[in-house]
């Protein structure tokens, strides 16, 4: 049993080696189009919602908007603010790289 922590892919090798294809899957894609279809046909509806809803919580957090509007605004419970606020700043930067390309 685990403490709720997320492990790392890399200590779950079939885990890594998925999470490496769905990286190179989406590495091809250049595409808005194509990658609005590949993100239909991968996940589910509410699925898309949640990572959209994380992406509009990052780029609020990343504005610092306080966390009470933030999960007023987008539905978002303050927990899930919360982790989306420590992946922004704590995370391995890609929430970051998306903002900062999004801001061009």
């Amino acid at each position: 049993m685990t403490s709720g922590k997320v492990l790392p892919a890399a200590s779950m090798p079939e885990t890594a080696e998925r999470f490496d294809e769905l990286v190179a899957a989406f590495a091809l894609l250049r595409d808005p189009e194509i990658v609005a279809a590949f993100l239909k046909d991968l996940c589910t509806t509410n699925e898309l919602d949640a990572m959209g809803q994380r992406l509009q919580v990052a780029r609020l957090v990343d504005e610092s908007i306080p966390y009470q509007e933030i999960s007023r605004r987008t539905g978002a419970s303050t927990a899930t603010v919360t982790r989306v606020a420590h992946w922004l700043h704590y995370g391995e930067g890609g929430y970051q790289a998306v903002l900062k390309r999004g801001r061009k």
